[in-house]
C-alpha cells in the first residue's frame, strides 16, 4: 500500500517490523473500505461525517496517533453509538488496530493515515465531542519541541472542533511533557482543567482503558499523568 499524501512535515517512523500476514491482509482489504477521505488543501471542503461514517445524529470522538490502537478499539467497542477517527502515520499501528477491530467486530471506526494536523482542516466546527492525545512522543530534546503535538495552534483548532462542554484527554509518563501541557493547556481560554485534587490527575477514570505504551512506561518504573479538559461554553 502506497504511503499517503505528504503534506505536513512528519517526524516519527513509518514503519516499524515487516507485517505479518493477516496484518498485511487486513491492510489491503480493510483499510481502504474505512479511510477518511481528503480533498485538495488549496479548496477545503469540511467532510460529510453522517456520509463517512453512514450514519447521522451520532456524536464523534477523535484519537490522535492511537499508537497500538488498543484504547481507540476499546472505546468502540464500548461505545457502539458513537462514530471514532483515529489519526496515525505509523503503519504498524494501523495494522494493530485493524486487528482489533477484526477481534471485537466494532464498525463505529474510521482511519486517517497521515499526520492529524493535515485532517484537522477537513473537520467541520464544532464536531467533536472528545478528544484524545495519549501518550504522545515527548521529544525530550529541547530542540525539538517544536515537533510535539500539544501546541497553541493545535489546541486552538481543537477548541474550534469540540462541542461546548466537549472533552480533551491527554497523558504521558514524561513530567517535562506533562508540565509543556499543563502550561499550555490551563492558560488557554477556551479550557478548564477537570481538576480538583490529586487523584483527578493520577489515576485514570473507568472509562479510560490502559495502552500498551503506558504499561510499557509502568514496567519501567513511570508514573504517567492523566488529564482532562472541558471546552469552555462559546460566549
Amino acid at each position: 500500500m502506497s504511503d499517503p499524501v505528504k503534506r505536513s512535515i512528519f517526524y516519527g517512523r513509518r514503519q516499524g517490523r515487516p507485517l505479518r500476514k493477516k496484518a498485511t491482509e487486513l491492510v489491503e482489504t480493510v483499510l481502504p473500505k474505512i479511510l477518511v477521505p481528503l480533498g485538495n488543501l488549496d479548496n477545503i471542503k469540511p467532510l460529510d461525517l453522517d456520509k463517512l461514517f453512514g450514519n447521522s445524529s451520532r456524536e464523534t470522538w477523535l484519537e490522535i496517533g492511537f499508537g497500538g490502537g488498543e484504547h481507540l478499539a476499546w472505546q468502540a467497542e464500548h461505545n457502539p453509538d458513537v462514530n471514532l477517527i483515529g489519526a496515525e502515520y505509523f503503519i504498524n499501528g494501523v495494522a494493530s488496530l485493524l486487528g482489533h477491530l477484526d477481534d471485537n467486530g466494532a464498525e463505529n471506526v474510521r482511519i486517517y493515515r497521515g499526520d492529524v494536523r493535515d485532517m484537522m482542516p477537513f473537520l467541520p466546527a464544532n464536531s467533536l465531542s472528545k478528544v484524545f492525545i495519549l501518550f504522545p512522543d515527548p521529544w525530550h530534546k529541547a530542540r525539538h519541541n517544536k515537533r510535539r503535538i500539544v501546541q497553541r495552534e493545535t489546541l486552538d483548532r481543537l477548541a474550534e472542533l469540540l462541542v461546548d462542554g466537549g472533552e480533551l484527554r491527554m497523558a504521558t509518563d514524561d513530567m517535562g511533557y506533562l508540565r509543556w501541557m499543563l502550561e499550555r493547556t490551563v492558560p488557554h481560554p477556551e479550557f478548564e482543567w477537570i481538576a480538583s485534587s490529586k487523584q483527578d490527575w493520577n489515576q485514570r477514570t473507568e472509562d479510560w482503558p490502559k495502552t500498551r505504551y503506558e504499561e510499557k512506561g509502568i514496567k519501567k518504573g513511570c508514573k504517567p499523568g492523566y488529564l482532562r479538559f472541558t471546552r469552555l461554553p462559546r460566549s
